[in-house]
């Protein structure tokens, strides 16, 4: 009988540690699952890219209204279609809007260090972002300062041809955006607000 009771307390003992280890596997079971990342619902990863655009054209607003002015500047200039109280007006805007695309303006700067949610979309929305400012901070800013040079040198032939490389700079960085907004779009399976750069002619 000893021996039974002794056989029985042990099996109790066995027993119990089963338990005491299933129950602990099961807390971290739990702790695990409550620490893995939660995907956002695809209507709030939507609102959040939407943000995103919008903040990028709040941003980039100033420089391409900059660069609209400069380049509305630059052909009346070559169309002499200026009156004399206008060209004395022109050195202050092409140097407001010289600044407008610098990352002298707080506007060029924020867009520059805007963050991208980790959505489906986002490795587009980056690429977009650095289009965007590469377009703004690099092509935008060398047209306006060739228009700059040749207000004062009207021919100038080194700021011409500068001046159309810039613009065909522009057309392409626009043009590259404008994929990346669209690539979004696709991975989304939805429709985001259009991008709010100026046209360079051409």
């Amino acid at each position: 009988m000893a021996a039974s009771g002794v056989r029985h307390h042990r099996s109790w003992y066995r027993h119990r540690a089963v338990l005491v280890a299933g129950g602990l596997a099961a807390v971290v079971a739990i702790a695990v699952l409550t620490d893995l990342p939660t995907h956002a619902s695809r209507s709030v990863e939507i609102a959040g890219d939407k943000s995103v655009i919008s903040q990028v054209n709040a941003d980039v607003g100033p420089c391409s209204f900059a660069l609209g002015e400069s380049l509305t500047v630059y052909g009346d200039l070559t169309a002499r279609t200026l009156s004399a109280a206008d060209a004395a007006r022109i050195p202050g805007l092409l140097h407001d809007d010289q600044t407008a695309c610098s990352f002298v303006d707080d506007s060029i700067y924020q867009l520059s260090t805007i963050e991208v949610p980790g959505s489906t979309a986002g490795n587009d929305l980056g690429q977009l972002v650095n289009s965007v400012t590469l377009w703004a901070t690099s092509d935008a800013l060398s047209a306006i300062e060739q228009i700059q040079i040749l207000y004062s040198h009207p021919s100038d032939a080194s700021a011409r041809g500068r001046l159309a490389q810039d613009e065909q700079m522009l057309r392409r960085d626009r043009g590259l955006a404008q994929a990346e907004l669209d690539a979004a779009d696709k991975a989304l399976g939805t429709r985001l607000p259009a991008l709010h750069l100026a046209q360079a002619p051409g």
